[in-house]
């Protein structure tokens, strides 16, 4: 689905359907006036009946306007003038594609964008109004043999008029990537386990880097046994399927110190001899979440052209119970020469993940900021509104929280005092890898924590944001707009 930009006057676009916002208290915006002087009142004697209040995300069709080249025009509630927040602006372009795609339509026109938002420029507007549409309208149908859709929106146009022409195209340029990145990482979740393996994220990989001109290089097992990396390989010992490690490099500024990004890649997590409950273990497919959630921004990387170094590591294997696999009470030896007691086989992301940062060091790295679906206590405490987020450097923390915000995908610190790293003491290793059930999100950061002392590292918790349970069951792309945003902040300041 392609998103582009005009600046043409609602009331003169020839158009499948056209969408503009109406405002609580009768108020029609910028848009929807002009529309409404052509149409003789039309629009204005509408609210003024009441058919449509303008409460945020309401919407009505108005067929065949007299007189106008829209076919279809679709007024879409906006709330109160003025007053329209970040993540409620996500909400209304999103109605307006929705309501768009349910009336069959292969291509639209939105002037939702211009509606103002709290905080936020003109550029951020037209960014996130491309997301909101491609997320809206995405579909994971790849597995199904028949065609559930009448018909699928292919392309968008965004009007704005308040916005000078290499500013629009900048905007799209990030607001495309970032939600060609979203799909990206939402159809490698959304793959069940069977076929999204550790060896099919490699091979993504590999193809990615084809694409956009990038570095690419896959440790194997043996390359991991000559290494040292018996964290990572505990977790693999279980299953059949063999583990990776990707390692992907981007080169947009030679001779700099590289962002490197980590992400958890278990791509089935059945929780090892340490087993989950059977309800609900199906979303365990999404545990690679972090890891497709870094392979991903290396495309939106790659389309910005960002002047700046990436490095991303993405270790990946299944978890699976078996007569090889590890059991409670096991110790084993981690890349970095710490000895790791294994009390609960399901607490294994932060084996895959330590050995990771520790071979993050080599890259001599400017930042590492790990992504994972690392705990369920950091669902528990935030829920799907903001990922967890802990730090051994507030310049950094600060950093990831501020680009959250911008983003409207909000991360949350919470505190990595050495008074938790007690709850990870073990009698017979230098640590245990969990510290019980008290602030579980955080002594699982305690423990990632002791591999990531050679430069400033920043954890996410992604547990409650990766991805939505029941009717609506499915991976979010979180936090893509998080880092995107990261990442550019950091660009600008190279």
């Amino acid at each position: 689905m392609e998103c582009t930009f005009t600046q043409e006057a609602p009331e003169t676009l020839a158009t499948e359907c056209l969408v503009v916002a109406i405002h609580e208290n009768r108020r029609l915006s910028g848009a929807a006036t002009a529309l409404d002087k052509a149409l003789n009142g039309e629009i204005a004697a509408i609210v003024q009946r009441g058919d449509i209040e303008g409460k945020l995300g309401q919407t009505l069709v108005l067929m065949q306007p007299a007189g106008r080249p829209a076919v279809r025009i679709v007024l879409v509630g906006a709330g109160a003038a003025d007053e329209l927040k970040a993540t409620e602006f996500h909400e209304l372009v999103a109605r307006g594609a929705q309501a768009a795609s349910d009336l069959h339509v292969q291509s639209y026109a939105s002037y939702l964008a211009e509606v103002p938002v709290t905080g936020r420029d003109a550029a951020w507007c037209l960014e996130h109004a491309v997301m909101a549409t491609h997320e809206a309208l995405y579909r994971f149908d790849r597995l199904k043999t028949r065609n559930t859709r009448a018909a699928q929106v292919q392309s968008c146009r965004l009007g704005l008029r308040d916005i000078a022409a290499d500013a629009a195209a900048q905007a799209l340029v990030v607001g495309q990537a970032a939600a060609n990145a979203m799909t990206l990482a939402k159809n490698l979740a959304n793959l069940p386990g069977n076929l999204c393996t550790p060896s099919y994220l490699a091979e993504e990989a590999r193809a990615l880097a084809e694409r956009h001109g990038m570095t690419v290089k896959v440790l194997e097992k043996a390359d991991m046994e000559a290494l040292g990396m018996g964290a990572l390989l505990a977790v693999a010992r279980g299953t059949h399927e063999p583990p990776r490690l990707i390692v992907l490099e981007y080169q947009g500024r030679p001779g700099t110190a590289p962002i490197a990004l980590v992400g958890k890649g278990v791509t089935f997590d059945s929780g090892g001899i340490s087993i989950k409950p059977a309800a609900n273990m199906d979303e365990m497919k999404f545990d690679m979440s972090g890891a497709a959630a870094v392979l991903a921004t290396m495309q939106a990387v790659a389309e910005m052209k960002l002047p700046l170094n990436v490095v991303a590591l993405m270790p990946a294997t299944e978890n699976l119970p078996g007569g090889s696999a590890i059991k409670p009470g096991d110790v084993v030896t981690s890349l970095s020469g710490q000895t790791i007691e294994i009390l609960n086989t399901d607490a294994e992301g932060r084996l895959i993940l330590c050995d990771a940062l520790t071979y993050a060091e080599r890259y001599k790295p400017a930042a590492v900021v790990d992504l994972a679906t690392l705990t369920g206590a950091c669902v528990i405490a935030l829920g799907g509104h903001a990922a967890g987020l802990l730090s051994n450097n507030d310049a950094l923390a600060g950093e990831l929280q501020k680009a959250g915000d911008t983003a409207a995908d909000r991360a949350w610190p919470l505190p990595l005092w050495e008074d938790y790293q007690k709850q990870l003491d073990s009698n017979f290793a230098d640590m245990a890898n969990v510290g019980g059930r008290e602030a579980g999100t955080i002594t699982a950061a305690c423990f990632l924590s002791r591999f990531t002392k050679a430069y400033p590292w920043a954890h996410l918790d992604i547990a409650g944001v990766a991805y939505k349970t029941g009717k609506e069951k499915g991976s979010t792309g979180r936090p893509i707009p998080l880092i995107v945003e990261f990442l550019r902040g950091r660009a600008r300041t190279a």
